[in-house]
């Protein structure tokens, strides 16, 4: 079976981060979390989590930033 992809697109999603704990899992769980409360697919978030977790910090930051609207 062939994986769909999902595109990341801006939730408007509002999640604060600014002078929260800035730890990768930390931020990531509060972004993942928001998202549940905000009613998005399962499928989304994993594409989300996986992008996200791709790369290096600054990467997690960006693709946050992109699916987000950081407070």
């Amino acid at each position: 079976m062939e994986e769909k992809k999902i595109e990341l697109r801006q939730t408007g999603v509002k999640v604060r981060l600014i002078g929260e704990d800035g730890n990768a899992f930390h931020v990531l769980g509060k972004v993942r979390a928001a998202l549940r409360r905000a009613g998005e697919s399962r499928e989304f978030i994993e594409a989300f989590t996986k992008e996200a977790t791709s790369g290096d910090y600054n990467h997690l930051l960006a693709t946050v930033m992109e699916v987000v609207e950081v407070e």
